[in-house]
């Protein structure tokens, strides 16, 4: 039978990080108010703002769960999970730290030697070392088995060859976690042979192109590594362990608030449009409200089960599936209701043509939902 529990159950009380929340939502407010930030959808991959990110960092909300010895601040998933979600309702530019905190942060807990814990985790939670991550390939899409980036020993190290696309600030990172293929492929057992190693994105041979958006703008990245040589203390967690290593740390990309909140400001700003009567009111508004909030408490309940160390993948795949569809309902939804004509909405045209531009992606990054349904299929023992 397949087990019926799905979404792990919510054991944290909700009132109990209410006073965090207000104090990063004031901060926020404050931040606006100077100019400094403005509002935006789809922040954690648009809004690449180094100032902003230092200046969270210098409030203690970088690194949070990173423990004391290593530069951070010793605490657990949900109060990380309490500042992630305000700053991305809020439509806050978090880009320039999101991978590194987000998700490097718990490999180097996990996988990572006391070396490169003590060289990146500090710089991480001071908001100085910016990461990527090298997991996709041209012609092979979610499946991560195919890749075909291969690492091959040298005197020294690893030499690595190969090509990563979709590769999110790989032109303003200091180096991204690279997923190869470490020994000859065994078509019978794909998943074996693969290795991780982080590369530094200046080496020599390393080439990064831009991916340019509909609209012109630069946040993808295509990788192209011509016999990168990486050091052997770059050997990230368990050689051959990469496929294990890799769906762990999908849990973490996949079940975020970044998920089902991309276009929440978007949400948000119609919802007061309504309110002031320059936008009809509109039933599905209480309907997508109703929706975030129960991916709110989804989500929720996943941080809580990977905090105390829980198996949360197929969760966090449901998470990705749900979250990424609203979102992108939420666009298709505002851009019919916005009147291109009436300058009083110009602040919320301009959302939605950036929640538009941004939408084909919301369903693709983090693994396509396709492929994830396919997932949650497995995880729920139905094939």
């Amino acid at each position: 039978m397949p087990d019926q529990r799905l979404v792990p159950p919510s054991i944290d009380d909700p009132s109990e990080h209410h006073a965090l929340r207000l104090e990063v939502r004031e901060f926020v407010d404050e931040q606006r108010t100077a100019g400094r930030i403005d509002r935006d959808v789809d922040s954690w991959l648009t809004g690449w703002d180094e100032d902003f990110t230092r200046a969270l960092a210098a409030r203690g909300w970088l690194g949070m769960t990173v423990p004391v010895e290593y530069g951070g601040h010793g605490l657990d998933a949900t109060h990380r999970f309490v500042v992630t979600e305000e700053l991305l309702a809020a439509g806050a530019p978090v880009a320039a730290h999101w991978i590194a905190d987000r998700q490097i942060v718990p490999s180097l807990l996990k996988y990572g030697t006391e070396e490169q814990k003590r060289d990146y985790l500090p710089r991480i939670a001071a908001g100085t070392c910016f990461f990527a991550i090298g997991m996709s390939e041209p012609d092979s899409g979610s499946d991560l088995a195919s890749v075909r980036t291969r690492a091959t020993r040298v005197d020294g190290g690893w030499s690595i060859s190969g090509t990563k696309v979709w590769t999110s600030g790989a032109h303003l990172a200091e180096a991204f976690i690279c997923l190869t293929r470490s020994e000859p492929l065994d078509t019978s057992h794909r998943h074996r042979g693969l290795s991780q190693f982080i590369v530094d994105l200046d080496r020599t041979g390393v080439d990064i192109r831009p991916i340019r958006s509909m609209d012109g703008r630069h946040h993808f990245n295509e990788v192209l590594l011509d016999d990168v040589f990486v050091p052997e203390s770059k050997l990230f967690g368990t050689l051959g362990e990469g496929w294990t290593q890799v769906t762990s740390e999908l849990a973490f990309e996949r079940s975020g608030p970044e998920r089902f909140l991309s276009t929440f400001p978007l949400l948000a700003e119609t919802a007061a449009q309504m309110r002031d009567g320059t936008l009809p009111r509109h039933p599905d508004l209480g309907r997508f409200v109703a929706r975030v909030a129960g991916l709110h408490q989804m989500s929720t309940a996943v941080a809580g089960a990977l905090t105390r160390r829980e198996p949360a993948d197929t969760a966090a795949a449901v998470v990705k599936v749900l979250g990424t569809t609203t979102e992108g309902d939420i666009a298709d939804w505002a851009d019919v209701l916005t009147d291109d004509a009436d300058p009083v909405l110009a602040e919320h045209r301009r959302m939605v043509d950036a929640a538009v531009v941004q939408r084909p992606g919301f369903t693709l990054r983090g693994g396509t939902n396709e492929v994830l349904r396919g997932v949650i299929a497995r995880g729920l023992g139905l094939r």
